[in-house]
Order: structure tokens, then C-alpha cells, then sequence
């Protein structure tokens, strides 16, 4: 089983949902971002440094049992610019503003920071809906290289 796989796992079945995961050259270090999946989300807000501390434990025993090598762990929350990984985030958060990079620009403009649409799997390509000043833009998923939700204070 993979590293990735490993952890997946065991942050759901801990009823977590992986956000992240991040490792430093040669593993020594492994950061995992976990969050609360969305059907609980709306009940409890955020996640606690008591949630960081049972997932780590568990991580830690589950590791131990599979041989996995690092020096130190690290679980914590995405923060609250909460990066959008999956496909399903972007369905989640929709409403929400965020801010994408692009892989490849589009008319010499790879940033963008506007209000969430959702997504849309029209014409069998995932498409990022993103409104701009009233102007909508659709991002295919793949050319997207990092999302981020914008804190709102």
C-alpha cells in the first residue's frame, strides 16, 4: 500500500477527511491536513488540536505497524485559506471566493481571484466556474495549479 493510500485510510476511518498531504526530501518530515467532511462540516466548525492529536497518534501506531521511516509527523488543520485539492472541494465550496493559479495562462493571466461557481462536468472535461467582476471564467481542472478559499474576517 502507498504512503498516500496509508494515510487516507486511517484519517478516514478516524471520520476525518484528508485535505493534504506533504512530505520533505527523503520523507523525514510528513505533514498531513485533515478537515471534517462536509456532512459534518456544517455541525462542528473547524477542527481542534484535539482532532490533530488523535489522528497523529493513530498515524503514528499505523506506521510503527507498516515500517514507514520519518522523523517527525505533523496533522493540523488547512487553515483557514483551506487549499481546494479535489474536485469535490471545488463542488463544496461553491459561493465561496478563492484564489487559482494557473498551470498555463489564459490572455497572459495565470492569477485569478474571484467568487466560486462550482463545477462543471459539461462535455465530459471538469471545468472550474469562477466569477470576476461579474464575468464569468471557466478553468479546466487540469490547468489548475493551486486554489486557495480567501479568509473572510
Amino acid at each position: 500500500m502507498q504512503l498516500i493510500e496509508l494515510i487516507e485510510t486511517t484519517v478516514k476511518g478516524l471520520g476525518y477527511e484528508l485535505v493534504e498531504f506533504e512530505t520533505s526530501p527523503r520523507a523525514r518530515l510528513l505533514r498531513v491536513f485533515i478537515d471534517r467532511p462536509e456532512s459534518e462540516a456544517t455541525q462542528k466548525s473547524g477542527i481542534s488540536v484535539d482532532d490533530c492529536a488523535v489522528v497523529s497518534n493513530q498515524l503514528s501506531r499505523v506506521f510503527t505497524v507498516e515500517n514507514v521511516d520519518f522523523d517527525r509527523l505533523e496533522v493540523s488543520s488547512p487553515g483557514l485559506d483551506r487549499p481546494l485539492v479535489k474536485a469535490a472541494d471545488f463542488r463544496r465550496f461553491a459561493g465561496q471566493e478563492v484564489q487559482l493559479k494557473l498551470r498555463v495562462p489564459v490572455g497572459n493571466q495565470r492569477n485569478f481571484s474571484g467568487v466560486l461557481e462550482g463545477l462543471d462536468d459539461a462535455g465530459g472535461a471538469e471545468s472550474v466556474c469562477l466569477r470576476v467582476n461579474e464575468v464569468q471564467h471557466r478553468f479546466a481542472l487540469d490547468n489548475i495549479d493551486r486554489a486557495r478559499l480567501v479568509p473572510k474576517f
